[in-house]
């Protein structure tokens, strides 16, 4: 794991919370680039050619939602997030695992993301790898004294926009995800590496 600065102060204009009523003023951004869903042996390659060029993905699962108590699923779907697109990897596909296990070992690629402890924990339930150069931006935040860690807030913070979460709740095990899905799905992985890339310009990060 990589280990954040402690820093006490934050850049000017940084805050170190928002409310609900200055995050509703914020403009909505969704991802608008190349969103790939990883379906064949081509797109795999694909994939692969484009994770291996990249030092930094955002990284996120989705999971099926649980609306009874003791209810519990595993994940369904894994967001890659490169600065040229966003790779989707249905779970439904277990030629897939070889590659995320690949891309999550890899010590010279950065994973970020929040709350990553639980998404890889869960993930480990699919699909055996051994994690390496994670960075969970959750941890970065509190160690910057911010109690509002999610990727909406702090997206709202360090970013200046709001990322819509519409479909949050909707059935990640359908066998073909909608359009407000993929959208969805590709926006919360750009949206962690934006904020990676976010902290770097603001020094917060050693």
């Amino acid at each position: 794991m990589h280990n954040p600065a402690t820093i006490a102060d934050l850049p000017d204009g940084i805050v170190r919370a928002i409310s609900r009523e200055e995050m509703a003023l914020l403009p909505i951004r969704r991802y608008e680039g190349d969103v790939s869903q990883v379906s064949s042996a081509a797109d795999l390659a694909r994939a692969l050619e484009d994770i291996r060029q990249e030092s930094v993905v955002g990284f996120d699962t989705e999971t099926r939602p649980a609306f009874q108590k003791g209810e519990s699923h595993l994940p369904c779907l894994v967001q890659v997030a490169t600065a040229r697109r966003v790779h989707l990897f249905s779970l439904r596909q277990p030629e897939v695992f070889p590659l995320l296990a690949e891309m999550l070992a890899q010590p010279g690629s950065l994973k970020v993301g929040i709350a990553l402890a639980n998404d890889l924990r869960s993930l480990k339930q699919v699909f055996a790898f051994e994690e390496r150069s994670v960075l969970d931006l959750g941890v970065v935040a509190r160690r910057l004294g911010l109690t509002q860690t999610g990727l909406r807030n702090l997206a709202g913070i360090f970013l200046g926009f709001r990322v819509p979460k519409g479909a949050r709740t909707s059935n990640w095990a359908a066998p073909r995800l909608t359009a407000a899905q993929v959208n969805y799905a590709a926006t919360d992985a750009w949206a962690c590496r934006e904020l990676l890339l976010r902290f770097r310009e603001l020094n917060l990060l050693q």
